[in-house]
């Protein structure tokens, strides 16, 4: 784990409350963590149950596909707050683990349309989820062997 904080996957976190077996553990990638918590608590509430959903293996009501990611298992959940639309985008694609790629306020004035921009962090940091994932769990087969 410690060699993947240069690259921003920084934190892991599993919920101990799964009757169907262990949670899958959360990974957070960059500055996901961060941007979370600068959210209203609304929005931390709703964010958080979406996440534990995905531990599960189920998904929230308040859950979608992101536009653009078709077959790649990136979702996103949408809450207003206050007249703010602020969105968490994470990804299911692992088996074994839950990756929240990005949080953010949503600012643009082109509608419901996700900037650009946020796009291509969303896809900069999925790719940095899809090696952090092959090291991970190349990381647990080496140590299930010990």
């Amino acid at each position: 784990m410690q060699g993947h904080a240069k690259s921003g996957i920084i934190d892991m976190e599993a919920s101990d409350n799964n009757e169907s077996g262990p949670p899958k553990p959360v990974f957070w990638v960059a500055s996901s963590k961060k941007d979370l918590k600068k959210c209203p608590v609304p929005v931390r509430q709703t964010v958080g149950q979406a996440l534990f959903e995905a531990q599960k293996g189920g998904k929230h009501p308040d859950v979608k596909p992101l536009k653009g990611f078709k077959g790649r298992g990136v979702l996103e959940v949408v809450e207003d707050h206050d007249g703010s639309t602020f969105r968490a985008v994470y990804t299911v694609k692992f088996a074994g683990a839950v990756y929240v790629l990005h949080v953010f306020q949503k600012k643009s004035k082109s509608g419901i349309k996700t900037p650009s921009e946020e796009i291509e962090k969303v896809e900069a940091r999925l790719k940095a989820a899809e090696r952090h994932y092959a090291d991970w769990t190349e990381q647990q087969k080496q140590e299930s062997k010990t």
